[in-house]
């Protein structure tokens, strides 16, 4: 099956990252990352999901934490050089990274935002994070993605 390469996955391409594209099939009545992680067979603790939050001093950024994790908003806010943030609505994402909802990568967004990644990522020797679509996945080395995004390790959740 030929896959399309995501602008996700070009930039990848282009910094010399090796990475994976794993394909899944989409349920639109359940885009979460437990949901995927069951599709590709893979433990929910090494799908991450990408969170977009607004900080009240220093606006966007990015938090990317295990699949079953919530972002503690109270800590992404310390790390982010925020007293506050929030998770944008769902009718921001698109105009602010590129991305939709259930398809929303880390890597490659329309602006250079901040990345915070659960420091639990360093555990492992690859993840999954969305490759900018839904029903693709790239699988790639914790050390890899941080270098991508510029991301800090962080408790995030």
């Amino acid at each position: 099956m030929k896959i399309n390469k995501t602008n996700a996955a070009r930039l990848l391409d282009k910094a010399g990252v090796k990475y994976e594209l794993i394909p899944y099939q989409v349920d639109e009545t359940d885009l979460s990352a437990v949901h995927v992680a069951s599709v590709l067979g893979e433990d929910v603790c090494r799908v991450y999901k990408t969170i977009v939050l607004r900080g009240d001093r220093n606006g966007i950024f990015v938090c990317v934490v295990p699949g079953e994790a919530e972002v503690d908003l109270k800590k992404a806010a310390k790390v982010s050089g925020n007293k506050s943030a929030a998770t944008v609505h769902v009718r921001e994402l698109l105009g602010l990274t590129g991305y939709i909802r259930g398809g929303c990568s880390p890597v490659g967004m329309k602006k250079p935002y901040p990345v915070f990644i659960s420091s639990d990522v360093l555990a492992f020797d690859y993840v999954f994070v969305s490759a900018g679509v839904r029903g693709l996945q790239m699988k790639l080395a914790p050390s890899d993605l941080i270098k991508a995004t510029g991301a800090v390790a962080a408790d995030i959740v």
